[in-house]
């Protein structure tokens, strides 16, 4: 019996040609091998299974082929070529850095450098996984990769880079690799598929692309274990049930019951995909997935991001255009927020099916939400008033109002309106710094009429002279150091009403008057300056109200005081404590000398 191989090593690429979706790469390494302008280090960096490992193995076998061809590729006939095809080449040395990580296997490793090649031009040494080597064996790896012999390249292997050390990537040249695209991998699947003479149905290739998210060797591995399931027939439906994939074709359905507002024919959808052992946060994540092609299918512009089976992209189209861009977001944010909380809610199923609960009346509630933002926009439509000419307040003697030239305050004439009513005028106070303007309904209406008396208007001049003798401005006080300490303190004692915490910092802080409007306050360290600054809103307002002047100011700065300073007694040595004994009891020192005794220290 023949052993098996799995696909991914099988059809693993001999040559930079075979290499799928990495072309950018595949033709800088050749055209650098045939200018012979190699650097001496490399580093090869992307996701997973898109072939880093497979172009450092081609990379090493076609700089030490005897006959290369004009386009920089091996030849795979010589004997460096075979023997590296059989496994036996003694000029490439593979490390895998998720087991030897330690500086010991780096030292290992840089010792087998200083050996030439015994045949051919180089030895490579490819480190697979490098950004599991610890630090210190990347100090160890630093001065070998930076000079290097001649004959040894160095290629290292990482889907990781950003672990990677600086001064290990200013070392290296740098190639990163992408992520194979949907269509390249169908295509080589395909083309093993008929190499294997295995008869797939291109939605199933595609479903295959789809779920390895751009990695070739998952997608072979996908493809071996649907082989070895359906005995060598890959169809859509047999992928699907292997992958465990919900088809689209339920979503479009329940699609369908949210347009129409269906919600038994929803929830019995989701009894059926239930049933079939579909998980509550699959279906979710999946129909969200459908609604963000949808909404994309929307734009022909990126029409192209959507990544489905070919059978389905004309559906989803015709499916978009029965879809408001607004409903189609709205969508998204109720899946993606039912999605986030699944893991934390006690009734899974509750859950998903409060989410199709919403989702089947987003549409009404969205027509709801559209309706009471016309009718605000018709209530704040301007009233259509004639013009209004300005009538000043005289003081005469006549019933008919004669203008003066004596100050007054302008009072709006109301004119007869248009036929939008409008609604009446309420008493209107104006509490600015100017005087207060008060206007009645009933002297409205009797100038309107042109009977009011004047009892009336000179009730109006007394009211208005009395406010614009109340409203005078009141003298600024100016600071003193007196004054100043007298507010602070009165301001304290509020702080103490309030059980403020900055009570104490504001108690030790000094002040300081710099000038009739300035002052400072000066604080022993930045703990209290931010208590002091914490309050600096309430503490301006109050300065300002209590010396009547907008224009004072102050600044907080900080002075060490040696006098709050913390004074720390550091512990005596032997020598000092010693002394200290003998200043007590000088029978001590007697003693030491006449026995002559040294102390050790």
């Amino acid at each position: 019996m023949e052993q098996f191989i799995v696909s991914a090593r099988k059809y693993r690429p001999q040559n930079f040609s075979t290499v799928v979706g990495q072309a950018h790469i595949t033709t800088t390494l050749k055209n650098a091998i045939r200018n012979q302008q190699l650097a001496h280090a490399f580093l090869f960096c992307g996701p997973r299974g898109v072939g880093k490992t497979t172009c450092a193995r081609i990379l090493a076998k076609t700089i030490n082929c005897e006959h290369p061809t004009s386009d920089g590729e091996a030849c795979n006939t010589c004997q460096s070529c075979v023997s590296f095809n059989e496994g036996s080449s003694l000029n490439i040395h593979e490390l895998d850095a998720a087991s030897n990580n330690s500086v010991d296997d780096i030292r290992s490793l840089v010792e087998q450098v200083r050996f030439a090649p015994q045949a051919g031009k180089y030895k490579v040494y490819i480190v697979d996984e490098v950004h599991m080597l610890s630090t210190s064996a990347f100090n160890a790896f630093l001065k070998t990769l930076e000079e290097p012999p001649p004959y040894a390249i160095f290629i290292l292997a990482t889907t990781e880079k950003h672990k990677i050390l600086p001064t290990i990537l200013s070392r290296c040249q740098i190639f990163d690799f992408k992520r194979i695209t949907t269509q390249d991998t169908v295509d080589h699947l395909a083309e093993i598929c008929q190499k294997e003479e295995i008869k797939a149905e291109l939605p199933a290739l595609q479903v295959i692309a789809q779920k390895s998210e751009g990695c070739m060797r998952d997608s072979l591995s996908i493809l071996d274990k649907i082989v070895s399931f359906t005995n060598g027939e890959l169809t859509y439906k047999n992928t699907l049930e292997h992958l465990n994939i919900l088809d689209a074709d339920y979503y479009f359905k329940l699609m369908d019951c949210m347009l129409k507002q269906d919600l038994s024919g929803a929830l019995l959808l989701f009894e059926d995909i239930n049933r079939k052992g579909f998980e509550g946060d699959l279906v979710l994540n999946g129909f969200a997935e459908f609604i963000r092609n949808l909404l994309l299918s929307k734009d022909e512009k990126v029409a192209s991001l959507v990544e489905v089976v070919e059978s389905f992209r004309q559906r989803y189209q015709q499916m978009s255009a029965t879809c408001s861009t607004g409903y189609l977001v709205s969508a998204l944010n109720i899946l993606a927020e039912a999605e986030i909380n699944f893991k934390s809610a006690r009734n899974k199923r509750l859950h998903v099916e409060l989410a199709l609960i919403k989702l089947c009346y987003l549409q009404q509630a969205l027509s709801v939400v559209a309706d009471s933002d016309k009718k605000k926009q018709t209530d704040l439509r301007p009233l259509n008033f004639r013009v209004i000419q300005p009538v000043r307040a005289a003081d005469t003697a006549s019933s008919n109002p004669v203008e003066e030239k004596a100050p007054a305050q302008i009072i709006p004439q109301v004119m007869k309106q248009a036929p939008v009513q409008a609604p009446p005028i309420q008493p209107v106070t104006k509490t600015a710094s100017g005087p207060k303007l008060i206007i009645e309904d009933q002297l409205i209406a009797e100038k309107k009429t042109g009977t009011g008396k004047l009892g009336s208007l000179q009730k109006l001049r007394q009211q208005v002279s009395s406010t614009t003798q109340n409203s005078k401005e009141r003298s600024v006080i100016f600071i003193t150091a007196e004054l100043l300490q007298a507010a602070w303190q009165e301001f304290i004692e509020q702080l103490k009403v309030n059980r403020n915490p900055a009570v104490q910092s504001f108690e030790l802080a000094e002040l300081r008057v710099v000038n009739e409007e300035q002052f400072t306050v000066v604080t022993p360290n930045n703990l209290q300056q931010k208590f002091i600054d914490g309050e600096r809103i309430a503490l301006t307002d109050y300065l300002q109200q209590r010396f009547h002047n907008r224009r004072l100011s102050y600044q907080v700065v900080v002075e060490q005081r040696e006098d709050l300073n913390i004074k720390i007694e550091a512990p005596l040595n032997s020598r000092e404590r010693f002394q200290q004994l003998a200043e007590q009891f000088p029978l001590i020192k007697d003693l030491k000398d006449r026995l002559k005794l040294e102390l050790d220290y």
